[in-house]
């Protein structure tokens, strides 16, 4: 009898974790990720993009099952095409977080995504998309981006560092929203309370596992939630230093398949 996988799920976020700097997925990722579920664990992807951004990836990987999208605002089932639960930041609430921040900073650019299976990302003028790949419309005023219920603000300043960006809208925002840092050029504010161990906990509670049962890995500070969740929180080589301090391992970068060599150890 075969012995049971080391974890039985397996969370990984997408840009700076399990896919390279050219948004693609190695073929040794691949290969890992199919033996992986071939010994019986749950490959769950966690991310901040919304579920348009994600579907074709997940075609690509013959996913069927669920993801966690949004930042955790988004619970979605790709076999099913839709979402079984999601959680939309209130617009006037999001509006008056922006007037709040550039206050204290002065101009931010913005973005939203908006919820639905079908939504789309909307950029105001000024915004410059941190991952061009991804499809976004130009709005010419920023009122245009309340047009339809969203999931969470995309913000990017000229001058600050994610890092001040970040840490100045968390000490005005306060319970307006959560703030989070996903990635290069990316500070946003989603739900309050809203983090991907939210979204994580709940897949896990409809696949029928629980935390002690996960890995998860992850490379930006919207991941230490995700790393307090689960029984183990392994940080690519690449990570920012708040994700690797609270990290139980740290592997090599995205660029050097790092989560396919933690898993070729576990499923070999």
């Amino acid at each position: 009898m075969a012995a049971p996988p080391a974890y039985s799920l397996v969370a990984t976020d997408l840009d700076g974790t399990l896919l390279r700097g050219d948004d693609t997925l190695s073929d040794r990722s691949r290969a890992a990720l199919a033996r992986t579920v071939e010994a019986g664990a749950q490959h769950l992807v966690v991310t901040g993009r919304p579920a348009p951004r994600v579907r074709p990836l997940l075609d690509e990987l013959g996913s069927r099952g669920l993801a966690v999208c949004g930042q955790g605002a988004q619970l979605y089932d790709a076999g099913a095409d839709r979402l079984l639960w999601s959680v939309t930041l209130d617009r006037e609430l999001a509006e008056t977080a922006l007037g709040k921040i550039e206050a204290e900073v002065g101009q931010v650019y913005a973005a939203v995504d908006q919820d639905g299976v079908d939504g789309l990302t909307l950029i105001e003028p000024g915004y410059l998309m941190p991952h061009p790949t991804l499809p976004a419309v130009r709005v010419p005023r920023r009122d245009d981006l309340w047009c339809e219920p969203i999931s969470k603000v995309l913000l990017r300043h000229h001058a600050l560092s994610d890092d001040e960006l970040a840490a100045t809208a968390r000490d005005v925002v306060g319970s307006l929203a959560t703030v989070t840092m996903s990635g290069p050029g990316t500070v946003e504010l989603q739900p309050c309370g809203i983090t991907k161990a939210t979204g994580l906990a709940l897949a896990a509670e409809h696949l029928g596992l629980s935390a002690r049962q996960a890995i998860a890995f992850g490379d930006m500070p919207n991941d230490i939630p995700m790393f307090d969740w689960a029984a183990r929180g392994v940080a690519m080589a690449n990570a920012h230093p708040e994700l690797k301090a609270v990290a139980d391992e740290i592997t090599l970068s995205n660029e050097d398949d790092g989560i396919a060599v933690v898993l070729e150890r576990l499923f070999a």
